[in-house]
């Protein structure tokens, strides 16, 4: 059965609510009776049933169809691993020349920060790891813009689509023991909510480093 909430923190916000809402009842029901009580449920009922009516809809399969002669949409998520090599070179063969690139870092916080509104340092990390990747992806002929998403990273890909229709998404992790959206199963949830063609790339960055130490030593 499909989950119901599109993230972590949006599952999180409906207890709140929940809570608060007999809470408030429970309360109106001490201090005035069963009458206030019910009084203070359909009053809330409604605020809440109008706040979720109006949130904005998002199409959990878009479909996007393509005109003759558009450029290829590359949406691209990833976190730690956004300036990986392995990621950059398969951005590389997948754009060539000609194709529309997005890549969006998820601002990762603690979840006692995320709910303190504190997220000035996560952001403030994602965005450097994200210039990092564009400026080595524009040394490769890549001209690709970036943003700083959600810490959910389906939620930051929700939000990418509501603005730009890919063609193909590029979800890049850590290897498997390594990778918190693994372990959250983020790429078959991703696989299952988007008809969207997804390409799970696995960067290791210590083998990466690894590497470049070895090279720089040869040199």
């Amino acid at each position: 059965m499909r989950n119901p909430f599109r993230s972590e923190a949006e599952a999180f916000r409906f207890v709140l609510v929940c809570v608060a809402l007999f809470a408030a009842v429970a309360v109106a029901g001490i201090l005035g009776g069963g009458w206030a009580a019910l009084g203070v449920f359909l009053v809330l009922a409604v605020a809440v049933a109008v706040y979720v009516k109006g949130e904005p809809k998002v199409d959990e399969r878009p479909v996007w169809a393509r005109r003759s002669g558009e450029r290829r949409r590359i949406l691209v998520v990833a976190n730690e691993t956004v300036a990986g090599r392995t990621l950059r070179g398969e951005i590389v063969h997948r754009s060539g020349s000609d194709a529309n690139v997005l890549v969006v870092c998820p601002a990762l916080n603690s979840l006692l920060r995320h709910w303190a509104s504190d997220e000035d340092a996560a952001r403030a990390v994602a965005q450097a790891r994200l210039g990092e990747s564009l400026a080595a992806l524009a040394e490769e002929g890549v001209q690709a813009r970036g943003e700083v998403g959600d810490a959910d990273p389906i939620q930051a890909i929700d939000d990418a689509l509501r603005t730009f229709g890919a063609d193909e998404i590029i979800v890049s992790t850590h290897p498997p023991g390594r990778s918190n959206w693994l372990e959250k199963d983020v790429i078959a949830r991703a696989r299952e909510r988007y008809e969207t063609p997804i390409t799970h790339v696995v960067v290791d960055l210590e083998h990466e480093g690894a590497a470049e130490a070895r090279a720089s030593a040869e040199t």
